[in-house]
């Protein structure tokens, strides 16, 4: 990457940051303020002392009291500016992190699923909490810290003119090699070191997270070994990137600390035969020292600022790398006239080079209908769920409510649908907060009647805590049979007018299937069904019609009991799946 492309990226960060500009201005002015009070506090006390001295040896009298108070004033100046700063730019850091984290989940919400299956889960949670983390630095150890060094040195050595433009020559140039040499210096050796620091510690997180969430597995088939090595390899590379970088912020300090020993002795050096010349006055040579010593403080935190910008700046690429993904197109939707489906022709496959998933597929559902859609696993069914969720984009003419999908915005076009599938997540909150998800402004009889309908209030009532029972991670505290009703519940408080069943009692035992066959029957009622299974078994008389998938296209459909009695497909999947 260029300088341009870096300058591209920080300008890009900036206009985030825009709403916040007030808060970021008013943190790096007090900032400015406190280093002036404590350069000014420095260079005064020294010239108070050296002159308290020199009227001591001389027995003369001397007012002090004008100085004293210039020192009070700078050192009550620095500690509020000091304590003033923390507030305005910690304040203006948190709203910075909120506001990014929200622009971030914002960008990505639209591009689920079907745009962000490159991506693992672990590496999206550690974009959207790590690297925005990183990208605080970004105000608080670069903005600020520029805006302080350029306009506090600029000031500071305006003043030190005035009594001599040697030394404030020599300051200046010394705090060129401090200020903007070793930083570019540091850039140049540590943004390798820390962009690999933020991938590597990227990387740490997926590992650990796939360790944690494959532990059974891993203890089943024996595994961990393995698992514990890449968490152990991965830790080991860290740590030495982050031994390079504490020894580059070694080798900063010192460097700004050498530069400011400099300063003094050189301030000293130059001064003494002007004070034995009576050019320069004893007092001001202390004053001098010390102010070229204490004007170093503007630039001590810009070797640190620089050398993490390669971090900062693969962090902010991180982000961007996802959130320039192109979304789908959000049109205007139309108001749906029913709730048919029909599709003619329709193609859909997951990338350019990847073989049809739908491949001519023409199925027709007419409003209050209940079609099974059946075929092996790897026919399509669940490619017909993408598609009718508006998460894929697809090849043809696909209708629902008698407008075509494409003319729906994605919410809207999902706000027709209901799903309930086998693998339904619930999460780590109470049974309330889990059925509020789908209608957070449901009232207390809507939930009832939905939880009825699915057979689950009985239950939920005999629990200690009712609808405010905990669930647990992914919950755990129910179970298949009851997870699925919960799911169940949860979509007909949406009420929906079509109503999607993605394989609902797979893997369930064939008592806590037939408690569930009731349940699905009465949440059926008033809606299109599209019940999607590789076996029907008992749910055959929950529908109207059987439509057979194979190949990613509709080869058989007819009533249960017609296609049972009829070689094809279809009796060979009843074969397969469901052996006498």
């Amino acid at each position: 990457m260029t300088w341009r492309d870096d300058l591209r990226v920080l300008r890009r960060l900036y206009a985030l940051f825009a709403p916040w500009r007030r808060w970021m201005v008013g943190g790096a002015a007090v900032a400015l303020l406190a280093l002036l009070a404590n350069v000014a506090l420095l260079a005064v006390a020294g010239e108070f002392i050296a002159s308290m001295a020199l009227a001591g040896a001389a027995a003369l009298a001397i007012n002090y009291f004008t100085p004293a108070a210039l020192i009070r004033g700078a050192a009550i100046a620095r500690t509020g500016g000091r304590y003033v700063e923390r507030l305005l730019t910690h304040e203006a850091t948190f709203r910075l992190l909120a506001s990014l984290r929200l622009w971030f989940y914002q960008r990505l919400e639209p591009l689920a699923p079907a745009r962000l299956q490159a991506w693992r889960s672990a590496d999206l949670m550690s974009r959207l909490l790590a690297d925005i983390d990183t990208l605080n630095q970004v105000y608080l150890r670069l903005f600020v810290p520029l805006a302080v060094a350029a306009a506090g040195s600029v000031l500071a050595l305006c003043v030190m003119a005035l009594y001599s433009g040697v030394v404030a020559a020599s300051t200046a140039a010394l705090l060129a090699i401090a200020g903007v040499a070793l930083p570019a210096l540091l850039r140049r050796r540590g943004a390798p070191a820390a962009a690999r620091q933020l991938q590597l510690r990227a990387q740490l997180r997926v590992d650990v997270a796939d360790a944690l969430a494959g532990a059974a597995e891993l203890r089943v088939y024996g595994g961990e070994d393995a698992a514990l090595q890449r968490v152990h390899d991965g830790s080991e590379a860290l740590l030495t990137e982050q031994r390079r970088l504490a020894d580059l912020a070694g080798l900063a300090a010192g460097g700004v600390g050498l530069c400011a020993n400099l300063a003094l002795w050189f301030a000293l050096l130059w001064g003494l035969p002007q004070v034995a010349a009576r050019q320069l006055a004893p007092a001001h040579l202390a004053m001098l020292a010390f102010f070229a010593l204490a004007v170093f403080e503007a630039v001590a935190p810009l070797p640190l600022a620089f050398q993490l910008l390669g971090e900062m700046l693969a962090a902010a690429r991180r982000l961007f790398e996802l959130v320039d993904v192109e979304p789908p197109p959000q049109p205007l939707s139309p108001r749906p006239r029913d709730a048919a489906i029909v599709l003619r022709d329709v193609r859909l496959r997951y990338a350019d080079d990847a073989p049809w998933a739908l491949d001519g597929v023409d199925l027709e559902l007419a409003a209050g209908a209940r079609l099974a859609l059946v075929g092996a696993s790897g026919a399509g069914k669940s490619s017909v769920v993408q598609l009718l969720a508006r998460f894929r984009d697809y090849t043809g003419s696909a209708c629902v409510g008698g407008h075509e999908l494409r003319d729906y915005a994605g919410d809207d076009a999902r706000a027709l649908l209901a799903v309930v599938s086998q693998d339904d997540y619930l999460f780590h909150g109470t049974l309330l907060d889990n059925l509020l998800l789908a209608r957070p402004d449901a009232s207390e009889a809507q939930i009832v009647e939905a939880c009825r309908c699915a057979q689950l209030h009985e239950f939920i009532n005999g629990l200690p805590d009712g609808y405010h029972s905990s669930l647990g991670e992914g919950g755990m505290q129910l179970s298949g049979g009851q997870a699925r009703r919960l799911a169940l519940a949860r979509a007909l408080l949406k009420d929906a007018p079509i109503l999607i069943l993605d394989e609902p009692t797979e893997g369930l035992d064939a008592t806590t299937e037939r408690e569930l066959f009731g349940a699905l029957a009465q949440a059926m009622r008033g809606r299109t069904v599209l019940l999607i299974s590789h076996r029907l078994g008992a749910l055959a008389a929950l529908v109207d019609d059987v439509a057979v998938l194979q190949h990613g296209r509709v080869v058989q459909r007819g009533s249960a009991a017609a296609l049972v009695a009829q070689p094809g497909p279809y009796a060979q999947l009843r074969e397969l799946y469901e052996p006498a």
